[in-house]
């Protein structure tokens, strides 16, 4: 078994060496993965870009990103693969969801609206102190030691609904387009109504 050890070891090793050497990380960059014993080589290349959104004050912001991300994917060269829509906010979500075409009186489309209407009877807004256990006395002190104000963390609806809702999408290339049926649209959500900030969405396509 030692010499077992050894070998794999030793194998890990020079492969380890050989990616340090042959491969240069860039925007665009190329991951090979070789089949051992197999002729057949996979090529994956991966492009990443960000965009920068501007949410609402006192509401929950829909913004609808289809357009910038096909433009991405259009500019990373790819033709197959997958591409992936991410929010690092923990308050917001990433979603795929058909265009309702009519508008409700908020300034959502209906559709929109009728999600952020059942939030609102599952997870109310929170509108008091102590209508959630979050955030207690810790993450109010942590939050004024970062510069966050006390209304301004009593957010914690936009945390859950963020959690159940996910903050990424995965959509499927083929032949240069994206997959995203004949009424598809890619929106992503700041359900964070405390405030409006800056916001920030990563999207990453691997594929080839």
């Amino acid at each position: 078994y030692i010499y077992v050890f050894f070998f794999f070891f030793f194998v890990t090793f020079l492969l380890r060496f050989f990616f340090f050497f042959f491969f240069k990380q860039k925007t665009a960059y190329e991951i090979s993965a070789c089949l051992v014993g197999s002729e057949m080589c996979i090529r994956d290349r991966v492009y990443r870009e960000s965009l920068k959104l501007q949410s609402r004050d006192r509401a929950v912001s829909f913004h609808d990103v289809t357009q910038q991300v096909k433009e991405i994917a259009a500019k990373s060269g790819m033709k197959n693969g997958i591409c992936v829509v991410y929010s690092h906010h923990t308050t917001c979500s990433v979603i795929t969801q058909e265009c309702a075409f009519d508008m409700s009186m908020t300034g959502l489309e209906t559709l929109q609206q009728d999600l952020v209407n059942v939030f609102e009877e599952w997870i109310p807004t929170c509108r008091y102190e102590g209508m959630y256990l979050h955030p207690g006395r810790k993450a109010l002190d942590f939050a004024e030691s970062v510069g966050e104000d006390n209304f301004g963390c009593h957010n914690t609806d936009a945390h859950l609904r963020s959690s159940i809702i996910g903050r990424n999408v995965t959509i499927v290339m083929e032949d240069g387009e994206l997959d995203l049926g004949e009424f598809g649209r890619i929106h992503f959500i700041d359900w964070d109504q405390t405030r409006a900030r800056k916001r920030t969405v990563q999207v990453m396509l691997i594929g080839e």
